[in-house]
């Protein structure tokens, strides 16, 4: 019988095998030419494409989250349009020339990636990871999630094998077996680890921030949606009915509480449950967040990526065949309105304002308690009133008029296509930016002269050493300039 002594033990070899191992290949394969680069990349693209439904569905049954053709469509969006996003940005050699200024920029792998992978989206995000970091001429060591452990190493295999038949160095690509803790906190911390890329909850998020190391975390995504009086009401609803159900809200950037205009909230409502939203009768509504959550507000893992079916079951509550979402009325946003918090299952909060800058100020309200520099949604056909609460809005990502699932990602909006979301300093990350190989990449500068020195500047005595004049003497200069005399002592 195995001790858990023995298998910490052997996970922290198993990271530091494979940490060395990358960090041999990597400086192989930081030599490749830009054509072997994006031909490793196009054959992962391609492995991880064909290979999207049979990961879809491990993923499915090994985590027991959310919906497995939802997952597909993520699969084949990390492993083409992240591709497509990046095939032609340049990561090899001379990247820029500006011959103004006389300088050119050439670009410099970081080295090797620990890349943590979480339990919601994560053979999409093994591929995702895997091609920006490969696309930069690094090394990749993925760390999965343990209830998703399976599902992620047969990801990573594909990826692997793809790319060492392309031309990729055996070991440039690999990934722990996710059966201990100190195993990835060995790989966090490695010599051989260059940059860490975090994605996951809060405590490994925090592990990966406090390595020392660079390191691009995510934060929560607790995404307010507004609902603008001079929306389209039928096309917002539908928004919000399809995108919180997609995969059953396992996307952090999902609406987690909707924000409606006092004028249209029954319209709404209304166009909301013929999309399959069901409004949740408040004698649930305490079962509800005790499903959801625990005493001290963090997420119960049983609840996650669930169907409104299942949940419904798990209060005792009749819902209508075909209900995708339950919706439930919020009287209020914090710690005890535990509704209001973001729930990575198909729950779905409801708030109505007098206008629109009641319904801004409850967005905000939102947005701080867990939400900090993620996501927010304005569904309005108002160009000035969106320009002005985007301006006002504590989130780096603002989707106008479109599913927040979808959009934040860069799938129906023109954001960069990624599965890490930046959340900037005020959600406790270094960018607010969607991560992509531009965030894997050093640049290297080479400037020539094109100013001449100072005339001072060389070895004593070549040029007259000038004295600084007193502030006695400045204030006479500047007195006599105006005419006057200075006041005698």
């Amino acid at each position: 019988m195995t001790s858990d002594l023995d298998k910490d033990l052997k996970a922290i070899q198993q990271a530091r095998r494979l940490a060395e191992r990358c960090r041999e290949a990597q400086r192989e394969f930081a030599k490749a030419s830009s054509a072997t680069v994006n031909a490793v990349c196009e054959a992962v693209s391609e492995a991880s494409f064909k290979a999207a439904r049979r990961l879809a569905d491990m993923a499915h049954e090994e985590t027991g989250y959310g919906n497995a053709d939802h997952k597909v469509l993520k699969n084949e969006f990390a492993a083409r349009n992240v591709w497509e996003s990046i095939r032609d940005v340049p990561t090899v050699g001379v990247i820029e020339r500006d011959e103004s200024k006389k300088m050119l920029v050439i670009a410099e792998p970081m080295g090797v990636v620990a890349a943590l992978t979480p339990s919601t989206n994560p053979t999409s995000t093994a591929i995702f990871k895997s091609l920006i970091a490969l696309k930069g001429r690094n090394g990749i060591v993925l760390s999965p999630h343990p209830s998703a452990a399976k599902c992620t190493a047969e990801a990573v295999d594909i990826i692997a094998r793809a790319a060492e038949g392309a031309g990729a160095p055996r070991g440039l690509v690999s990934c722990l077996d996710g059966s201990s803790y100190s195993g990835t906190q060995e790989l966090l911390r490695h010599y051989a680890v260059n940059v860490i890329l975090a994605t996951g909850g809060g405590p490994m998020v925090r592990a990966a921030h406090s390595t020392g190391k660079p390191a691009y975390g995510v934060g929560p995504g607790n995404v307010p949606a507004w609902v603008d009086r001079s929306a389209d009401i039928a096309k917002a609803a539908r928004d919000l009915v399809n995108s919180k159900s997609f995969d059953c809200s396992l996307i952090c950037a999902t609406e987690q509480a909707v924000v409606a205009d006092e004028p249209i909230a029954a319209e709404l409502r209304s166009r909301m449950e013929e999309q399959g939203a069901y409004w949740v009768p408040e004698a649930y509504h305490q079962k509800l967040a005790a499903t959801l959550f625990h005493p001290d507000g963090g997420i119960n893992a049983r609840s996650v990526g669930q169907t409104a079916a299942a949940l419904a079951g798990a209060v005792g509550m009749e819902i209508p065949a075909g209900t995708c979402v339950l919706v439930a009325p919020l009287g209020g946003i914090g710690k005890d309105h535990p509704l209001s918090r973001e729930k990575l299952t198909s729950v779905l909060g409801f708030m109505t304002a007098r206008d629109a800058q009641a319904g801004l100020d409850l967005c905000v309200k939102i947005l701080r308690f867990g939400g900090d520099g993620h996501s927010a949604v304005i569904h309005s056909r108002d160009a000035t009133q969106t320009e002005a609460m985007a301006a006002q809005l504590p989130a780096f990502r603002i989707i106008v008029n479109s599913m927040s699932t979808l959009g934040s990602i860069g799938s129906t909006c023109r954001f960069v296509p990624s599965l890490t979301l930046g959340t900037g300093g005020m959600g406790g990350a270094i960018v607010g930016d969607n991560i992509t190989v531009t965030h894997l990449i050093n640049r290297k500068r080479v400037a020539w002269e094109v100013e001449s020195p100072p005339a001072s500047v060389g070895r004593p005595g070549a040029a007259a050493i000038k004295r600084e004049p007193s502030v006695d003497e400045i204030v006479a200069q500047v007195l006599a300039r105006l005419g006057r005399m200075p006041v005698q002592a």
